[in-house]
């Protein structure tokens, strides 16, 4: 690439520092990026940020990096209640955006981030990004062929006991839903498109937590079941909570009238999937497309399209539906009415899986 995008870092947390590095090493090494710049209000991270990093600029402020003529694409990685005026912030600063989800924690700031997008010159590109997995379009390819018939039920689960760090997690704003349940939500309506209905039941298992050291009353609900409808009859189920100690079992289970898709692992790390046709009356076992994918893959993604000019898979139409689905069930969870889903988008194509173009959407590393 002849000219690098050059991308800034808002929030050096362990999500930027970890997973979305290791990425950005590589696109790095690659000539693909340059990461020239990064915020955090933690101002003693500036020397890990530059010596171990290699980021030369560093700043407490993010209205730095989001102003700054250097800075092409800013990744939004800070905690969940600042997303929403981060990312509209650089997009009126003509960057391209990839912002950590959920996109915003209000409907009212992502509507405005929606709208505003459609006229920014950059890219908004939201998480998660697990339809870019292999493996979620190797599953969409099945259900887009009928293998498995007309889909009936749907079930997804993600949920671990829940951090020790950052109280932010457990106040409003925050919570396992917004944290985890999103890939599910995420997930369901890629494969099957828009929400109708939403209810479901929540509530507080775990009144206080030892936070960063401190034992804290936690405010946001950490326990969900939620139930969604697609109409047609068929419904979906999400389980998710800071209250799941261990679990082994398909991340997801796809019903239809004619078999069943399960996804073995989780949808932000699949490891394989496994296929039941009646017509074939045994079970395919599919091993992991490319168990090398990261989740953190949004920002290949945005690289790429930048590159090529193709528009991004994963929509900002997406993600604000995800959000409104996900107030929804907790609003329907505290008045126990069910909530009529007014937002909608059109769930991602893909190229059929021998094609040059799914091969880019694969992002096999041996064509770079």
């Amino acid at each position: 690439m002849s000219n690098p995008l050059r991308v800034g870092f808002v929030g050096c947390g362990s999500v930027m520092s970890g997973p979305y590095m290791s990425l950005a090493r590589q696109l790095r090494e690659r000539g693909r990026i340059e990461t020239v710049a990064a915020c955090d209000v933690v101002g003693s991270k500036e020397s890990f940020v530059r010596d171990e990093l290699g980021i030369p600029k560093f700043s407490t402020s993010y209205e730095d990096v989001v102003t700054s003529p250097d800075v092409d694409a800013v990744l939004v990685l800070t905690s969940m209640p600042e997303h929403g005026k981060i990312a509209r912030a650089a997009l009126e600063n003509g960057k391209h955006v990839l912002v950590e989800k959920p996109m915003a924690t209000t409907l009212a700031e992502a509507a405005e981030l929606l709208e505003f997008s459609k006229s920014a010159p950059g890219h908004l590109i939201c998480a998660p990004h697990v339809v870019l997995s292999p493996t979620f379009q190797a599953i969409d390819a099945h259900l887009k062929r009928g293998d498995v018939g007309r889909p009936h039920l749907a079930r997804a689960r993600y949920g671990w006991s829940g951090p020790w760090w950052g109280q932010w997690f457990y106040k409003s704003g925050g919570g396992p839903l917004f944290d985890l349940g999103v890939y599910n939500v995420t997930s369901l309506t890629g494969w099957f498109g828009p929400v109708r209905r939403v209810t479901a039941m929540a509530g507080i298992a775990n009144a206080t937590r030892v936070v960063d050291g401190e034992e804290m009353k936690v405010e946001a609900e950490d326990n969900f079941q939620i139930l969604l409808d697609f109409g047609n009859a068929f419904f979906g189920s999400v389980t998710t909570g800071f209250t799941m100690q261990q679990y082994r079992g398909p991340a997801i289970e796809l019903y239809g009238s004619d078999g069943t898709i399960q996804m073995m692992g989780d949808d932000w790390a699949p490891a394989g999937y496994e296929l039941w046709q009646n017509s074939v009356g045994a079970w395919q076992i599919h091993a992991d497309r490319d168990p090398r994918w990261p989740w953190t893959d949004g920002l290949q993604h945005l690289v790429e399209c930048v590159e090529t000019g193709r528009s991004p898979l994963v929509t900002a139409e997406h993600a604000f539906h995800v959000l409104e689905v996900m107030l929804a069930a907790i609003d329907a969870a505290r008045d126990g009415q069910t909530r009529t889903i007014t937002s909608t988008f059109t769930p991602p194509s893909f190229a059929a899986p021998e094609s040059e173009e799914a091969a880019h959407l694969r992002h096999d590393p041996s064509r770079d």
